[in-house]
């Protein structure tokens, strides 16, 4: 019987699916000094992860009954992922599953700060009572998003995503990404699954930096690990600027973000990842012009029974 680890737990879907085929599914954590022990005693094929687990080289070069190893979700920066295959185990992750959930997050922090909630809703339970008509006055100045210009850093599936829920809220849409020059995004209309199709030429990442109102980044870290969005690139933008990151800690320079917030250039933040998680800035999490969430884009109820379900199945094709 083929052994399962999924060491940062798995969705019953996920799991029911694998046992149906004869696979068998440990769901207990083991801490990550333990790990490769475990793995070895157990005889483990496949280990599933998320983010918290680590795979590095030493632990890949411990665990040679490994032929598998899974991310229930889209990134894979906790994995050394061309090692492991140069070790002849393959890498799988679930890029799909929770394309909705994290599009869904960025309108969450976009709602918040444009109309102030995450700032009143801190207030109203401690100072409504005595203070409500000065609570009003002072969060009575949101402003709307629609006809406001989103600039989407990274046109893949969730960028996509994100695109098509601006639309519906009558935004202009600027894309950018390195890789998809032109994409055809396809739009179900009413939910009747007649589609229409919108053709997207993306623009420069210059263009987007200085005409967006709002950006949002959906884009893996680079390489050299520089952030995308740094002190010259918010120099470039509209003052009053909106950023959204739920995509990678890191991405934006989080020191520049703080300078420029503070100098009233950038407008506000929403960040659902930090470069120092899991312990952010205490400045970042205190500031009163960003929403915070703790690392969440792709943890809803759906996302990870889609997560579970998605992972299952490649893991069956794989042996099978």
């Amino acid at each position: 019987m083929i052994q399962i680890l999924a060491n940062d737990g798995l969705e019953n879907s996920g799991i029911d699916l694998l046992q149906s085929k004869g696979f068998h599914v440990i769901t207990q954590h083991v801490p990550q000094e333990d790990l490769a022990t475990f793995i070895q005693s157990h005889q483990i094929s496949v280990l599933l992860v998320r983010s918290a687990t680590k795979v590095r080289k030493t632990l890949i070069d411990e665990c040679t009954s490994l032929k598998l190893i899974g991310r229930g979700g889209v990134g894979l920066d906790n994995i050394d992922v061309e090692y492991a295959i140069n070790k002849g185990i393959q890498v799988i992750n679930t890029p799909e599953a929770s394309t909705q959930s994290v599009a869904e997050l960025v309108f969450s922090h976009l709602f918040s700060l444009s109309r102030n909630l995450h700032l009143s809703n801190r207030e109203m339970p401690e100072k409504a009572k005595d203070a409500f008509n000065e609570l009003k006055k002072k969060y009575a100045k949101g402003c709307e998003v629609t006809g406001k210009t989103i600039g989407i850093i990274g046109f893949g599936r969730i960028g996509q995503a994100v695109a098509r829920m601006a639309l519906g809220l009558g935004m202009k849409v600027l894309p950018y990404d390195p890789v998809v020059k032109s994409t055809e995004l396809d739009i179900d209309f009413l939910h009747t699954g007649d589609t229409f199709s919108i053709r997207f030429d993306t623009v420069s990442l210059e263009d987007v930096i200085a005409q967006s109102d709002i950006i949002t980044l959906h884009v893996p870290m680079p390489p050299d690990k520089r952030p995308i969005i740094g002190a010259n690139e918010m120099e470039k933008m509209k003052k009053g600027v909106m950023l959204i990151n739920t995509a990678r800690g890191g991405i934006i320079d989080e020191h520049a973000l703080l300078t420029s917030l503070n100098a009233n250039h950038v407008g506000a933040a929403g960040l659902d990842v930090f470069l120092d998680e899991p312990t952010p800035h205490v400045e970042l999490l205190h500031h009163p012009r960003i929403s915070i969430t703790p690392h969440i884009g792709g943890s809803t109820i759906e996302a990870q029974e889609r997560i579970g379900k998605e992972i299952a199945e490649k893991i069956i094709r794989f042996f099978h």
